[in-house]
């Protein structure tokens, strides 16, 4: 819905002393980048706009009066240029203003500038042919600063107080720190999420954070950078807090989450049952998990090639294929429940291979069984000399080893 707010709704709004109002006024009018409204800047020069404490807003609301104008008339360049002067001024007044009044305000701020970024960012790389992410970037320096206001409060953080001139910003941390997250994971600068969650966990704040939503998010964005530090154990905690606590009817927000639970999982050898994948349309997964079980290399492979871009674009392509080793393991052991020996010919672990549509020599089936081995997925022992994998008589292929704890 276009936001047609004007000089005077600001300047009311200013005075009413509600915090949600107020922040509900400053959201921006959905840009459409691809529209051809016909529009010229105009600059305001509304003056004497102060809050009930007599603070000057004048150059805010100028800024947010033009960035309005621009969103409207689909110009999400001079939209972002005008948002960028607003965030500045905003950042210094929010670190002024006694209390935590302003937090909602400052997360719609905060909103508005990641999203515009980006619209900005596109619209640019329609009008050049390239995206360099320079306005997303500049965005982040914004947001950035937020986050120092709002953390460096000296003022004690108490979970669940209502807003007031004695409340401590500190409750505005934790949404800021997702979209710096989400930011990161755009630019692809996963290093400096350690500046976040140091100063968050330090402090507890992901723990007495007043909004579920926020705490889910936090977890999500976590259990993901875990991942990708191959972390496995701790990204599954994370996520699966995520998944536990978001909401019910959040559906959308379950599937996302589980694009990356699911491959954590796997690689932990927990396998994810066919009714929870088609409950939430992950159709991707059934095959895979379903070569797992069976040791079919043949349908794992196919399926991996089949949906590579998907989970290229994800950053889950090479965590689900270390589950390749999971698929070899249950493979062999069919091998050894059809024969019915403890002494099984490479020949005949070659054959099955082969079989799979895996043209493979011997030397590269002993590779394969070290590498089993030595992760403790086969007991056992192969001897070179007599082409021949001994395994163990007691348990042979133990669970344990592949359902880790």
């Amino acid at each position: 819905m276009t936001n047609s707010v004007t000089a005077k709704d600001l300047r009311s709004v200013l005075r009413s002393n509600d915090p949600y109002r107020l922040a509900s006024t400053f959201t921006l009018s959905p840009t459409n980048i691809n529209s051809n409204n016909s529009y010229s800047l105009k600059h305001y020069n509304q003056r004497n706009i102060t809050d009930a404490n007599g603070e000057d807003w004048s150059p805010i609301v100028n800024s947010f009066l033009e960035a309005n104008d621009a969103s409207k008339a689909g110009d999400a360049i001079q939209s972002f240029t005008s948002h960028s002067a607003l965030h500045s001024k905003f950042n210094h007044i929010f670190s002024k203003v006694p209390g935590n009044t302003l937090v909602p305000l400052l997360h719609t701020i905060c909103q508005n500038t990641y999203q515009v970024a980006i619209l900005a960012d596109d619209q640019n790389a329609m009008q050049t042919g390239r995206n360099d992410r320079a306005r997303l970037q500049s965005a982040v320096t914004l947001l950035q600063e937020s986050f120092s206001k709002t953390l460096n409060d000296r003022k004690e953080y108490t979970s669940n107080a209502p807003l007031s001139e004695n409340g401590s910003k500190k409750a505005g941390v934790l949404y800021i720190v997702n979209l710096l997250f989400s930011m990161y994971f755009r630019l692809n600068t996963l290093r400096l999420c350690k500046n976040l969650l140091r100063p968050v966990e330090t402090r507890n704040l992901h723990k007495l954070g007043d909004n579920m939503g926020d705490k889910v998010t936090y977890r999500y964005y976590v259990g993901r950078l875990h991942m990708f530090e191959d972390n496995y154990k701790e990204a599954e905690e994370n996520l699966d807090y995520a998944l536990l606590h978001c909401h019910k009817n959040a559906t959308s927000n379950k599937k996302r989450i589980l694009n990356y639970l699911i491959p954590v999982k796997l690689e932990r050898g927990r396998l994810p049952t066919v009714k929870l994948l088609e409950k939430y349309n992950l159709k991707e997964y059934v095959p895979l998990v379903t070569a797992i079980r069976r040791g079919d290399l043949r349908q794992f492979n196919d399926t991996l090639l089949k949906y590579q871009d998907k989970f290229i674009q994800r950053g889950t392509y090479l965590l689900l294929e270390k589950c390749k080793t999971v698929c070899h393991r249950n493979l062999f052991k069919r091998v050894f429940v059809i024969m019915g020996t403890h002494q099984l010919p490479l020949d005949n672990v070659a054959n099955a291979l082969k079989w799979l549509g895996m043209e493979i020599d011997l030397d590269e089936v002993e590779c394969i069984l070290s590498n089993l081995i030595f992760k403790k997925y086969v007991k056992g022992y192969i001897s070179h000399s007599m082409r021949v994998l001994v395994l163990s008589k007691k348990d042979p292929f133990p669970i344990d080893a592949v359902v880790k704890k």
